[in-house]
């Protein structure tokens, strides 16, 4: 049994930049992003696009978007109440489980959008009892600021990406 699958293949070590548009802004953009491009999703023929080393199906793009926002928000509670972050020991972006071949049907897409609305609601939440300073602090010199992250979490639209036609 595989209890922990994961790669390096991502430069942790280096942030992404982030520029002065509002990190809560960004997470309800990508998320609509994502949500407009499931829309088309309905109706999948079954087979998986193959992109980026990875088979990829309407559920796990929606579970990547799910729980890169989740493992990132946990990361950011943790942060801000002083405890020690747990890091994300499962790239489920390099598996494609039996359950991401399901069909996608209307009631996945309302199930998708009530989940990822409610988790950018979560992100907006937070965020707004954060001030610039705090979302620019660097509390090591290997760790990202917190708009670093956030900026970084609005990407997750890439994983919607990867169901695009003709790429």
């Amino acid at each position: 049994m595989v209890r922990h699958l994961t790669r390096e293949t991502f430069d942790y070590a280096t942030p992404v930049t982030p520029d002065d548009r509002d990190p809560a802004d960004l997470i309800d953009a990508a998320v609509a992003t994502v949500l407009k491009a499931a829309e088309e999703w309905l109706g999948w023929d079954g087979r998986p696009v193959y992109r980026d080393g990875n088979a990829w199906t309407p559920h796990k793009a929606l579970r990547r978007v799910a729980d890169h926002l989740l493992d990132h928000l946990a990361e950011l509670e943790c942060r801000l109440a002083g405890l020690p972050t747990i890091p994300d020991r499962w790239h489920g972006r390099m598996v494609t489980t039996d359950a991401d071949f399901a069909r996608f049907t209307e009631l996945d897409l309302d199930e998708a959008t009530s989940r990822l609305t409610r988790l950018a609601a979560c992100y907006r939440a937070r965020l707004a009892t954060i001030g610039d300073a705090e979302l620019d602090l660097r509390p090591a010199a290997e760790v990202w600021t917190l708009r670093e992250v956030t900026h970084h979490v609005a990407g997750v639209a890439v994983y919607a990406e990867m169901l695009a036609p003709g790429e």
